[in-house]
């Protein structure tokens, strides 16, 4: 399916048994993860955890997200996460938690060629500004959560649309739809141009479905209610 899009599919997840399943797979081209995830998978030793997901997966790239809520902080552990691979891009949130946005230390690191992914981006103003912050310095991501976008009710669409033109001037930047809540979101993302999509395993089960003839898929649904009804001892 990959072959016919030209959007490139990333895993995200922090299941280091999911991640290897789907290093085979061709059709996954990069690797994210942030510390919620991690937290979520029950690790507790972050930097063991990332170079032992690095001694695996050298050829694609894999975002690594710093977890200081100080700028200084931050900047340290960034310097100190790129140096566990050439492949590997590190994730800074596009604030702190006090909202203090992040695009002097963004700009510096960029400098420093220091290969970004912005994270928790959700407004075009961020988008703006993470891109000027970004420049063309090295490559780079700009994440816009668009799932999340979606989540309020928000057709996150046009959003992602007009961030792909922004972005366009700055060839080494490629713009991330993040946190997609459904298979139908690769497909959007494809059609406006945006260079990366992260999915998670739960979305990427899905990828069999697609082509799959509707009638079918119709009868299939019905049987499975039959069946299910008749296993539950169901009477009226």
């Amino acid at each position: 399916m990959s072959q016919e899009l030209r959007v490139k599919i990333f895993a995200d997840g922090a299941d280091k048994a999911d991640i290897l399943r789907l290093y085979a797979d061709e059709r996954i081209k990069g690797f994210t993860t942030n510390p919620t995830l991690m937290r979520k998978a029950g690790i507790s030793d972050y930097e063991a955890f990332a170079r032992d997901i690095l001694s695996h997966i050298k050829d694609r790239p894999i975002s690594f997200e710093v977890f200081s809520d100080d700028f200084a902080e931050m900047e340290r552990q960034a310097l100190k996460i790129a140096e566990w691979g050439s492949n590997v891009y590190v994730k800074i949130p596009v604030t702190n938690s006090e909202a203090k946005p992040s695009y002097d230390l963004i700009h510096r690191l960029a400098q420093r060629k220091v290969q970004l992914n912005v994270t928790a981006i959700m407004t075009m103003a961020q988008v703006r500004d993470v891109s000027l912050a970004l420049e063309n310095h090295a490559p780079s991501n700009v994440s816009v959560f668009a799932g999340r976008i979606a989540d309020t009710g928000v057709d996150p669409v046009p959003m992602m649309a007009a961030s792909v033109a922004m972005c366009a001037a700055y060839p080494k930047q490629e713009l991330i739809w993040a946190s997609p809540r459904e298979l139908l979101n690769i497909f959007q993302a494809d059609a406006i141009g945006c260079q990366i999509i992260t999915v998670t395993p739960d979305v990427l089960k899905k990828l069999s479905l697609v082509g799959k003839d509707l009638t079918i898929y119709s009868l299939e649904t019905v049987k499975m209610f039959s069946t299910d009804a008749a296993a539950a001892g169901f009477t009226l």
